[in-house]
Parts: C-alpha cells; structure tokens; sequence
C-alpha cells in the first residue's frame, strides 16, 4: 500500500530556473571579492569562482550566510562575521551575503523568472491525487518570485528565508526547512517525499529519514546522478515528469 501523502519540493532548480542566476551571482559576488582578498603577487591572479563545481558542492541550496561561510572555508580565507546590518561589500561574512543579494536582486529586476514547463503538470496531477505540496527555500525571495510565476497557488505551504530567520532553523543539509514544511502540511516524514536537485538538500531529506528522498538533475549529467545518490538519493528523475508514477511506486 502507498503511504506517501505529502510532497516537499525545494524551489530553485526544482520549480523555478533560478538556479543558473544564483551561480552567476555567487560567481560575480566572489570573483569580485577575491581581488581585494587575495591581491595577485608576481602576476598571478586568485583563482576565479567555478560556478559548476563551487556552486554544486559548497553553495547551492544553502542559505547566503552559510554560502559565504562554505566558500570561505574551502579557499582557507578568515573573515569576521559581522551584523546583519553591515552594507554589501567585501569584509565580513554578512556584507558578502548582502552583496550576494544585491547582484541576485538585480538579475531578476532584469531578466524575471522562469518556470520550467514540467512543473505545472505535475503539480496539478499531485493535486487530482489529493497529495498535499509545500514548497521549501532557503532564499527570501522565493514566496514573491512563486507568486509571480503564478505557482503559489499550488501549494498548500511555504516555508522560505523570511520563515528561516523568524523560526531560527538552520539551513540545509540540517532537515529543519524540510521537517517545518511537513508539519504545515500535517504530515510525518515517513509519509513525505522531498525532491531537491542541490547535494545540501538530497542530503537534508536523508536526514530528516523522509519516505522518499528524489534527486533532481535537469542536466542528466552521470557525475550529478552518482552525487545525488551518494547524499541519499533513493532516486534520481530527470524531471518532474516522472514524479507521479515514482511515488505511485513509493519504495521505503
């Protein structure tokens, strides 16, 4: 008997194509900052952020913050962490989050946001199942950016990085946003699949022993698959095209 009855998806680069604009941001933000961290000597420059292998395995789907804190410590780079208030800039942890925001913001005042075409469908087959959909970011943006994509309307919770700082969860690969997610949603994790396409998250959902953990990878990449299974993947799709039929499958 199938005991799913809740989905939790993640946002970026599950529902919406923000993904490559996150990369690009965090790829500007630290690129930038790299210079005045790491002056070049004798002509050499500091390495450049690799928006495809950095982004997957140290920011992607983790809140700004620990981004910055991620990055940092794989480049063996001490910043003082700051306050909330300090400006977008270069010296503290918070002012490379804020400028993080400022050059993401800024993306989407010019390009707005895309959602990718196999979303609605799903979703709306999930809801002929009386299956019940949250949608989980660690990003501020998210309940603004799914309301302009006309998504909202799907789901029957959000937990986003407003919800985060309010309720002092920590950020993924802690299972907090996905175990937040489920209780609004009146369901346990034994009855609720999670689908993410960042490492952070597959890797949240194993925590949080979620029923179904899905991995999402758009790109179809074998080195992406065998990562996401490695972080507890029970399953990885293509898209979301095969999601219904995967939980009408449901393995534990």
């Amino acid at each position: 008997m199938n005991e799913l009855r809740a989905v939790v998806f993640d946002t970026d680069g599950v529902l919406l194509a923000t993904a490559d604009r996150h990369a690009a941001a965090w790829k500007e933000t630290f690129d930038g900052c790299l210079r005045e961290w790491q002056p070049s000597h004798s002509g050499v420059r500091p390495r450049p952020f690799d928006a495809v292998r950095e982004y997957r395995d140290l920011v992607d789907g983790r809140s700004r913050l620990d981004g910055v804190r991620a990055f940092l410590a794989a480049r063996h780079i001490d910043l003082p962490p700051g306050t909330p208030e300090d400006p977008p800039g270069c010296a503290t942890v918070h002012a490379v989050a804020a400028r993080k925001e400022e050059v993401f913001s800024s993306m989407l005042r010019t390009d707005g946001v895309r959602t990718f075409g196999d979303v609605r469908p799903a979703l709306r087959e999930l809801r002929e199942r009386t299956i019940r959909c949250a949608a989980v970011s660690a990003s501020r943006h998210a309940r603004s950016l799914l309301e302009s994509a006309e998504l909202s309307g799907y789901f029957d919770a959000l937990v986003d990085g407003q919800d985060a700082a309010a309720l002092a969860l920590p950020g993924k690969p802690d299972p907090a946003l996905f175990l937040e997610a489920a209780g609004r949603l009146g369901a346990t994790p034994a009855h609720t699949a999670v689908v993410e396409d960042a490492l952070a998250g597959v890797e949240a959902g194993r925590r949080g022993r979620f029923r179904l953990v899905v991995g999402l990878n758009r790109e179809d990449d074998p080195h992406m698959t065998d990562a996401l299974r490695a972080h507890g993947a029970h399953l990885v799709l293509p898209d979301l095209g095969g999601l219904p039929a995967a939980l009408e499958g449901d393995r534990p």
